[in-house]
């Protein structure tokens, strides 16, 4: 299902973008490949948006770095850090710690994306297997 990734060639340098605008980028792969892996379920548009939505929220995303966070090498630990600790803002109904944690997780999303498909492609296979 995540071929789609594996087939993306990098183009040009992640290391040359922002953590912010590689956080921007993550939530799109993360939230399509979570419509992907619900476009073959027969429901109303509404719960599918809702089972969607539960994936990609900012609790969820928490936790899918935890898990995957003992595969992770040091660059991708430090590429994690960095990306916490340029949030200084928030919405007001979540958790600071909660929202950096997941613009965290965006990050190395979209880093991999860029950087490494089919790496990004097995770590989202392994999530998808959780």
């Amino acid at each position: 299902m995540n071929n789609w990734i594996k087939n993306q060639l990098p183009k040009g340098s992640p290391n040359e973008i922002g953590v912010i605008q590689l956080a921007w980028l993550g939530d799109a792969v993360w939230e399509l490949h979570q419509r992907l892996k619900h476009i073959h379920t027969h429901s109303k548009t509404k719960d599918l948006h809702l089972s969607v939505v539960k994936e990609v929220q900012a609790k969820s995303q928490m936790e899918s770095l935890a898990f995957i966070k003992p595969l992770l090498n040091s660059y991708e630990l430090d590429l994690v850090r960095r990306a916490r600790n340029k949030t200084k803002r928030c919405p007001k109904s979540l958790d600071p710690h909660v929202y950096a944690q997941a613009t965290g997780f965006e990050t190395l999303i979209g880093w991999l994306f860029l950087k490494d498909p089919v790496r990004l492609s097995n770590i989202i296979e392994y999530l998808d297997n959780k």
